[in-house]
């Protein structure tokens, strides 16, 4: 009888062989884990997509709250204006005309055809000369003046009443006494600066030096310290987020004062060249030597603003 044997190619192989065919063959067993796998890859990804929608939301809405309200309020004052200019029959410029205007100027703000007729930006610069003469000895002496009246009683109730006789006079009132003492119309205006610029800053500084605790005036005297260590350790960081509020309205107050001075003293200046166009019946030259000044006040505060902020004190950051 005769046996037909069938042998697997499997018999003949090598253990070696073997391991390899095996460990290459597809297992049923090793596909579980990497299913079980997908749904927590899926999970993660949702997971990591979610605070990005947030943050991205989040973003979205800061910035539409930062650019949409000063756009609304720059959109109502051009309606305004356009109906304004509308009911009035044209005799104020409309924002249209008062545009084309403004590039017609400041396509040349620094031209020069005599000494009455100057471009925008050398008046511009001349009112912030006087502005920066004239508030430079205002913190050069009502700084120190607010520290010494902040610090002494006596000496506050002394300067008191006159701070309060003599802080609501109006600049125009204190052009013509300059005028009179230094015979030139240059310096009268600054003095004019000077002037009205100097109380806002001896007054916030006096308050700040008054407001520090008491405490930390008691240390001092426990330390045996001199008036010098106390006024640049204990006044002066105190004293700084009241001081630079005093010296933000004093700038704001020398602002105002040049323009109303310039037009009395005549000369180079925004306010000589709002009363020359006045002259002139040019209501759009007017109108864009408003928007000027409110531009360049708006910037001297940002850089108050910026210089404060460089400072490391909490109080004066926020």
């Amino acid at each position: 009888m005769v046996s037909a044997v069938f042998h697997s190619p499997l018999d003949s192989a090598s253990p070696e062989a073997i391991k390899s065919i095996a460990g290459n063959a597809p297992s049923t067993g090793a596909a579980k884990p990497l299913a079980a796998q997908a749904p927590a890859a899926a999970g993660n990804a949702s997971a990591t997509a979610a605070p990005q929608r947030r943050d991205w939301a989040a973003l979205s809405r800061s910035f539409w709250m930062a650019v949409l309200p000063p756009a609304c309020g720059l959109g109502l004052l051009l309606g305004i204006w356009a109906l304004v200019s509308a009911t009035t029959g044209q005799s104020i410029p409309g924002p249209a005309e008062t545009w084309r205007q403004a590039v017609t100027i400041f396509s040349d703000p620094f031209y020069r055809n005599g000494p009455n007729d100057q471009g925008v930006g050398w008046n511009v610069l001349a009112s912030l000369e006087r502005v920066a003469i004239g508030f430079g000895l205002a913190a050069v002496v009502g700084i120190p003046a607010g520290f010494v009246i902040g610090r002494f009683t006596f000496l506050s109730r002394m300067f008191n009443p006159l701070i309060s006789l003599l802080r609501p006079v109006s600049p125009l009132a204190w052009l013509p006494i300059g005028l009179l003492v230094f015979k030139g119309a240059n310096p009268a205006a600054i003095w004019t600066i000077f002037i009205c610029s100097i109380w806002p800053m001896i007054i916030n500084t006096a308050v700040g030096v008054q407001r520090v605790p008491q405490d930390y005036m008691n240390v001092a005297r426990v330390l045996n310290l001199s008036e010098w260590k106390i006024a640049t350790t204990i006044l002066f960081p105190s004293v700084l987020p009241y001081m630079l509020t005093g010296v933000r309205l004093a700038v704001g107050t020398a602002w105002l004062v040049i323009v109303a001075a310039e037009m009395l003293t005549g000369g180079v200046g925004i306010g000589f060249w709002v009363w020359d166009e006045w002259n002139n019946l040019n209501v759009k030259n007017i109108l864009i030597a408003i928007f000027v000044i409110g531009i360049v006040g708006l910037l001297l505060e940002y850089a108050l603003v910026k210089l404060a902020t460089a400072f490391t004190f909490e109080e004066v950051k926020a």
